[in-house]
């Protein structure tokens, strides 16, 4: 059993930065793919960004290309994401989560991530 929890999130205007971050538990933090999602009420959750085991590789849903970045540090258990330059639109539940390995390739797609943290709000102000 992996378990997660978010934090972090809060209140900010827009063109603000935050920084979000996930503890893992210990004996999945260098093992699992680490990504996060975010979800607005009533919408589908959506792929913010994954990262590798050794955190060398990342993928970005267009939506965050080059505002957004995520990384980890195993030796301390802890996936982030910094966000820059943040947008209305960027408001919404944040969720950290978790997989061992992918169908085919690794994606943003929600049913690949087997584990799930409770969530940390994000609200971004005009």
């Amino acid at each position: 059993q992996v378990h997660l929890v978010e934090s972090g999130g809060g209140s900010v205007q827009a063109g603000g930065s935050l920084r979000l971050s996930c503890a893992v538990s210990r004996d999945a933090s260098a093992r699992y793919y680490m990504a996060w999602f975010r979800q607005i009420p009533g919408k589908e959750r959506e792929g913010v960004a994954v990262t590798s085991p050794g955190g060398i590789r990342a993928l970005y849903g267009d939506s965050v290309k080059g505002r957004f970045t995520i990384s980890r540090v195993n030796a301390k258990n802890t996936l982030y994401l910094e966000m820059n330059s943040l947008k209305p639109e960027d408001t919404a539940m944040y969720y950290c989560a978790a997989t061992l390995s992918f169908r085919r390739t690794w994606s943003l797609e929600e049913y690949e991530y087997n584990y799930w943290g409770q969530g940390t709000q994000v609200t971004v102000s005009s």
